[in-house]
């Protein structure tokens, strides 16, 4: 099912951080980036074809934290 997301990310302070983010989010099959702003990012993704493991792990390449919230 498709469902729409906002992320909270750590350790993202600056317009390089949103671009590496929203770079490494975009490489996911199956996932749209919506918005990416310092400290969250916004998507849209088929839950039955992308994980919440692949997506945090696809944050972490970019350097920063997946939080739970």
């Amino acid at each position: 099912m498709e469902k729409s997301e906002e992320l909270k990310i750590a350790g993202m302070s600056c317009g390089h951080c949103v671009t590496s983010v929203k770079k490494e989010l975009a490489t996911l099959a199956h996932l749209t980036v919506e918005d990416v702003q310092i400290g969250k990012a916004l998507v849209r993704y088929d839950d039955a074809l992308v994980t919440p493991a692949e997506i945090a792990d696809a944050i972490e390449r970019a350097g920063y934290e997946l939080t739970v919230s």
